[in-house]
């Protein structure tokens, strides 16, 4: 006998449900499922058959769905929209902070902690001289 699969061991992203277990704990219809499908607003994965498995994730969702509908009165062309945007939005977010951790490592490899590199305001009446180092300032000096 194989072990029993319990909901709890399962991670958000671990597409094993089957369509009648996501619509039970959705509190969907299996052919609403199927119709969110169609248009692309919760997307299962597919086993070789062509049969769909939802992860939690996607039950979440179906959940989320069925909020934006019921509750707040938004069609499913809006829906798809929102879900999209959000993606997106996620995506970018995640960009952000790989970009931000690139430059503080970045910045630890050539030796820039602190404030070293960071934008300072300068008030318009005050000067400003930028310095060089002599070898710097003797290589201009030379055309270099």
């Amino acid at each position: 006998m194989s072990p029993r699969l319990d909901v709890e061991d399962l991670g958000p992203d671990d597409s094993v449900l089957v369509i009648s277990m996501a619509a039970e704990l959705s509190g969907l219809h299996a052919q609403t499922l199927r119709t969110y499908d169609r248009l692309g607003i919760v997307t299962p994965e597919r086993t070789r058959g062509g049969g769909r498995r939802y992860s939690l994730r996607d039950v979440a969702m179906l959940r989320e769905v069925q909020r934006l509908s019921q509750e707040e009165g938004v069609n499913l062309a809006g829906i798809k929209r929102i879900i999209e945007l959000t993606n997106q939005v996620d995506a970018l977010r995640n960009r952000v902070a790989d970009l931000i951790d690139e430059v503080a490592d970045l910045r630890r490899r050539q030796g820039l902690g602190g404030r070293s590199g960071e934008l300072v305001h300068v008030p318009r009446s005050t000067s400003v001289v930028v310095w060089r180092p002599r070898h710097e300032r003797d290589n201009r000096e030379d055309g270099v």
